[in-house]
């Protein structure tokens, strides 16, 4: 992103959005920036409906650019859109809108099943004619997480260093560099299963890895608690009540706010917001902390929600 500022330029759409409001902010200008960065997460999730509002806009600024060539004008464009489709086959419609519009269509996803996502590990690692025992790529795998990128410069260092010989975990060590980054539901499922180690690891990989502002991440914990309090006092018996409730296309998200609210409960909430309410004041200059021990601190105590309020039950 250059020297523009990260917080400004981007607009992240993760869990409980509405396309309405996607097609809007990507025809917003940027402000204070030189383009706007629009990431839109788990289309796949949404229904047709959805789906062809995005490619009516792919359509418009396909026709856009087209009348501006054929006039010999510059095409005004300030808006860099990217589409992570999740599970499931992507629409043909919208892969072609895309494409028209002169964007690229890519298969950079890794599969979440812990199977599925060795095996295409094993496969890349086959390709590159590199030979690395179990524990070499264990630590390949969790040490890029999601910047599977990356794996291409590796790939290159340690075929020119080791050749087709057996390569170790102490052998990889030294070409390493930064753990990749995570994603924001890494943060959120962590926290929710009570596993503060991972939840950290995964905050302090979002910001430093994945250059997210500790406010950014803020705002995203604070929208997942936000859709655990649309459950409360709402009659909410059963996952397909949390659906119709949060207004869900797909079960799994649906399931996993359920569960979670189950768990934790209405002071398990409530007790969130007061954390998140304390930390946003405290990252905006209300203690001498700095922002990592801030976040550290937040972060570890929303883990340790779920088990306390078993206890407490």
């Amino acid at each position: 992103m250059g020297n523009n500022d990260r917080s400004l330029m981007l607009e992240e759409f993760i869990d409980d959005y509405v396309m309405s409001g996607v097609t809007e902010a990507a025809q917003t200008p940027p402000f204070f920036t030189e383009r706007r960065v629009i990431a839109v997460r788990r289309m796949g999730a949404f229904s047709a409906e959805d789906v062809e509002a995005l490619v009516s806009y792919a359509i418009g600024v396909a026709v856009a650019a087209k009348a501006a060539a054929d006039n010999k004008e510059d095409f005004v464009d300030f808006t860099d859109f990217v589409i992570e489709w999740g599970s499931g086959r992507v629409s043909d419609p919208l892969r072609k809108a895309i494409i028209e519009a002169g964007g690229q269509v890519q298969n950079a996803s890794l599969s979440t099943q812990s199977d599925a996502r060795r095996s295409w590990w094993e496969s890349e690692v086959e390709a590159r004619g590199l030979d690395l025992d179990h524990r070499a790529l264990v630590l390949v795998i969790e040490w890029l997480g999601e910047d599977a990128a990356r794996f291409d410069g590796l790939s290159e260092i340690l075929r020119a260093t080791y050749g087709p010989k057996k390569i170790t975990a102490d052998m990889v060590k030294p070409f390493l560099g930064q753990r990749g980054d995570a994603l924001p539901w890494d943060l959120t499922d962590s926290i929710d299963k009570g596993n503060a180690t991972e939840a950290l690891r995964a905050a302090r990989r979002m910001m430093q890895a994945g250059d997210r502002h500790p406010l950014q991440i803020l705002a995203q914990l604070h929208n997942h608690y936000a859709r655990l309090a649309k459950l409360d006092d709402r009659g909410v018996e059963s996952w397909t009540d949390a659906k119709a409730v949060l207004g869900l296309k797909s079960d799994f998200p649906a399931k996993k706010a359920y569960n979670t609210f189950r768990t934790i409960g209405h002071d398990g909430v409530r007790r969130a917001f007061e954390l998140l309410s304390r930390a946003d004041s405290d990252l905006r200059g209300g203690t001498g902390l700095e922002e990592d021990v801030v976040m550290d601190v937040l972060v570890a105590r929303l883990a340790r929600l779920a088990p306390a309020v078993s206890r407490r039950r």
